[in-house]
């Protein structure tokens, strides 16, 4: 079976950055709860997935086109472009 095929900026990324604190930004000024954690790859923010009432880091791709982001997860090692709707695990 053939794998997928990666996109560019899954492949740009040289050096992941990782969330420094196990927190989403936005749910804490908001007192709100988050699901699962994200950290943008362009800025190092971390912020809660789509699972999560706020959806923050898909906010935060729209407001910005940072295109890739990392889990946060404890565990998790993948890559997700938002642009090109590509993973890849690292």
């Amino acid at each position: 079976m053939a794998q997928p095929e990666i996109c560019q900026h899954l492949l740009d990324i040289k050096t992941l950055k990782h969330a420094k604190q196990h927190v989403c930004e936005e749910c804490i000024k908001t007192h709100s709860q988050w699901v699962h954690l994200r950290t943008c790859q362009t800025c190092g923010t971390t912020l809660c997935c789509d699972d999560s009432p706020n959806q923050h880091m898909t906010k935060h791709y729209h407001l910005t086109s940072h295109p890739v982001v990392i889990s946060s997860e404890p565990g998790e090692r993948w890559l997700w472009c938002y642009p090109d709707e590509s993973f890849a695990e690292y």
